[in-house]
Formats: C-alpha cells, structure tokens, sequence
C-alpha cells in the first residue's frame, strides 16, 4: 500500500486543487499532475490508463481529440539541459475515464470515480431541477454553458478562417443588440473597464446569447464558411435572426433586460468567503 493511501491523505479537494482555468473560462487538468494524486509513480504506466481511457471514449463515439489534447513542456534534466516531455489536457469526462479504468485497489481511484462522476452529473441538469433553482443559481449554470459554447464556437470560427475574434463576436452582439458591441453593452451596463458583460447579465439574457452561441456554430458548419467576412456575416444574421424572433413573440429584448446587482465574480468571492468562515 502506498503512503498516500496509506495516511488517507486526500479529499475532493485534491482534484480541485490541481484544476486549471483557461482564458474563455474553460476548466482542464494536466495528465502530469493528475497521476500523482492517482499515485502512479510509473508514467508509462499511467499512459496505459489514459489509452484505455481514450478507447472508451472513441466507443462512445465521443471526439478524443476534445477531451484529450497533447501538450509537450520543456523540463530541466539537469545541468541548465532540457528537453521535451509529453503531457495531456485533459477535460473533467477524460479524468472521470481515466478513473474509470484506474486501478481500482487504489483508494484514490475510488475517490476520483466518484468525483469526477458526481460533478458531471452536475452538468447535466434536468428541466425540473434547473426550475427549482434560484436566479443566481441559474446564471451560474447559463454562464457555464456560455463559456463550453463559446470556446467551441471559437474553435469552428477558427477552422472557418476567423483571426480577429473581437470583430467576429461583435458581429454577433450587433446582430442580437440591434447594432451594440461588446464595448457598448459594457458601457450601458455601467462596468468598469474589461469587466467581463457575460457574469453580469440575468439568466435570460444568457440564455439568449447561449442561443446565438449555438446557432452561429451550427450554420458555420452546415454553411461550410470558410472565410472571415462569411463566418462575421453569418454570426450577425443569427443574432439578429434571434433578436427578430423574440421580438415576434412579444419578448424583451436583451438590451431591456435589467442587470443583475451583483456579477457572478462577486457571488463567487461571497461564496469562497463565506464557506471559509464556516
């Protein structure tokens, strides 16, 4: 038995504590540190796992390549050398099937099935449950939603030939708010300055621009666009063919919806302190 299984050393925490986060808000774990927590010494035989797990997830008919990226760092060997070493990026669905296959005499492999489960699960919410929550609570959900449709919006818009990405997302904030950019919205809102307009808007105006978000994807790829000014073109006729339809069915429109008093930065903040005092 190892030291860590040994001393009961770990908690869900564990997984938390070596969770990333990139820039559109997208959460991820290096395979690197997460087999240290597993308590796998050996990395080959920790990639044996990862390619079980990369199987089960090809039968699944599930892009591999979405939830397991190769990543190469460059680590010292010594004598101010270095070379590369292979690692993965891994998604929270790679990490639970990654624990899935683990080896399951391992006490923390049973804690991270179960982690990781657990906390998918909470992704997946139902039509019910999602009813019973609060406005807060909502935003959180929309805006995580926002943030997993955005980052693969950004990678059909990039394939689509899209490099200026202000200019693109513009386009379809124009379409939707009836000519306002970002920085507009901003301004309206009264944010201060590179405040992100996303955590300060209400549940239905999230759910509005979740719409948009999947719309414009969709028609890029059922479009096939492949140029810059098309992929603009196009997410600016489907905000503003959104705008138009809840126009239609006697809705607000989304420059109209009020802004919440807090943005979910600062509930965030409040949370983490008051779980702390407690």
């Amino acid at each position: 038995m190892n030291e860590l299984d040994k001393n009961e050393n770990y908690s869900n925490q564990t997984f938390e504590d070596i969770k990333h986060i990139n820039e559109e808000g997208i959460e991820y774990w290096y395979a690197r540190e997460l087999q240290l927590v597993l308590n796998y010494k050996e990395w080959r035989k920790f990639e044996n796992v990862i390619n079980k797990a990369k199987e089960s997830c090809k039968n699944s008919d599930i892009s591999v390549f979405d939830h397991f990226v190769d990543v190469d760092k460059m680590v010292q060997i010594g004598s101010g050398a270095e070379r590369k070493q292979k690692d993965y990026k891994l998604t929270r669905y790679a990490c639970y099937l990654i624990a899935q296959n683990g080896d399951t005499r391992k006490k923390v492999i049973a804690l991270a099935q179960t982690y990781f489960a657990i906390q998918t699960r909470k992704q997946e919410i139902s039509e019910k449950e999602y009813s019973s929550l609060t406005e807060d609570e909502k935003r959180f959900y929309q805006r995580n939603l926002t943030k997993k449709g955005n980052y693969s919006l950004n990678q059909t818009a990039k394939n689509a030939g899209v490099k200026n990405f202000d200019r693109f997302h513009n386009s379809g904030y124009k379409g939707l708010y009836n000519g306002e950019t970002a920085d507009d919205i901003a301004k309206r809102k009264g944010l201060r300055y590179r405040e992100d307009i996303l955590d300060n808007m209400g549940s239905d105006e999230l759910i509005a621009n979740l719409f948009r978000i999947s719309q414009t994807e969709q028609k890029l790829k059922k479009d096939n666009i492949q140029s810059e000014k098309e992929a603009n073109k196009a997410h600016y006729e489907v905000g503003s063919k959104i705008r138009k339809t809840i126009k239609e069915l006697g809705g607000t429109m989304p420059e109209d919806l009020p802004t919440p008093k807090k943005s979910l930065k600062q509930l965030e903040k409040e949370n983490k302190r008051s779980l702390k005092k407690k």
